[in-house]
């Protein structure tokens, strides 16, 4: 691990070096799934997103690669963050619409 570290701040170093002992170890308690399940991951001080890490809200989606015209990816990139979740929306709702009982 990188002694500078910008993400934790701190001098690893220092922290690798310090020995615990074994009457230490009483002092920690024993943490719970929970807390690990609930966590959250940083980058560079920065929290990493869960989805990036391969969990997908439900309805899991299937991926895929589909050729599409320009403009309409051009329409969907420029409204932002998301871009791909509202062209999935607008998709839905056509096949919504079309659906035949």
């Amino acid at each position: 691990m990188k002694e500078n570290n910008t993400g934790l701040m701190s001098n690893l170093k220092i922290i690798d070096n310090r020995h615990i002992d074994s009457s230490e170890y009483e002092d920690i308690p024993e943490l719970p799934k929970e807390f690990f399940a609930d966590g959250q991951l940083y980058r560079n001080g920065r929290p990493i997103d869960r989805r990036s890490r391969g969990q997908q809200k439900l309805p899991t989606k299937k991926q895929l690669t589909i050729r599409l015209s320009s403009e309409i990816v051009d329409f969907f990139k420029a409204q932002g963050k998301g871009w791909q979740t509202k062209l999935n929306d607008v998709l839905q709702k056509y096949v919504d619409s079309h659906h035949v009982s």
